[in-house]
């Protein structure tokens, strides 16, 4: 069996491979993120390879150096970012309670796209590597939120954390009227997509 890495340390993304009965383990990626491409799928996908290369590049450098403690394997490493856009505005998570009130109303009574981009690098024992980014795409529709609604909202802590300053799986659910596409791809991680994609690669998750 090969080894699967998360290079993320949300709680969500862990919450959707066990749910899923995926074994893995978690190395976040730690570097300083950096966006060239303007638009939501590009951004995300950029972040998700940054993220997916990093924790690679560290694995191999450990088992380069430490060859004795490592155990010949395959290695599967998912990056994954998440944001949410709105009138061409990548929304990622707000920097202070002010700027998740000013996101909920950009939201408020309207329908937005909330985008995932993954990437997945792939290292065989033998050395060779690969890699396969892509993203999925969801439609949210948020019915009307009162200031006192939003302010209630963010009194509740659960904005700061998340992209778009909403958690569709927590206590916003209840200003959601619809969503159109995948759910799990507004929490976090689109498990269904990547086993898609892994699929189309040759890869059967369960038995990787």
């Amino acid at each position: 069996m090969g080894q699967i890495i998360l290079a993320s340390a949300s709680p969500r993304r862990r919450e959707l491979l066990e749910q899923i009965g995926i074994s893995f383990e978690i190395c976040p990626a730690k570097g300083e993120e950096m966006i060239t491409g303007t638009l939501p799928h590009e951004a995300v996908s950029e972040l998700s390879a940054q993220k997916a290369r990093e924790v690679a590049a560290m694995v191999k450098q450990y088992g380069d150096t430490h060859r004795e403690l490592m155990t010949p394997q395959d290695i599967m490493v998912l990056g994954a970012d998440t944001v949410v856009a709105a009138d061409s505005q990548i929304l990622g998570k707000p920097k202070d309670e002010a700027d998740a009130a000013r996101m909920l109303r950009l939201l408020s009574g309207r329908t937005h796209e909330v985008y995932t981009g993954v990437t997945i690098v792939l290292m065989s024992k033998s050395g060779k590597a690969g890699e396969h980014t892509f993203y999925e795409k969801t439609a949210v529709t948020m019915r009307k939120m009162s200031d006192g609604e939003i302010e209630r909202y963010i009194a509740t802590g659960e904005p700061m954390d998340k992209a778009g300053a909403y958690g569709i799986q927590g206590k916003c659910a209840i200003y959601v009227d619809k969503i159109e596409g995948d759910y799990n791809n507004v929490v976090g991680l689109p498990v269904s997509a990547i086993y898609r994609e892994l699929k189309k690669l040759g890869i059967d998750w369960y038995l990787w």
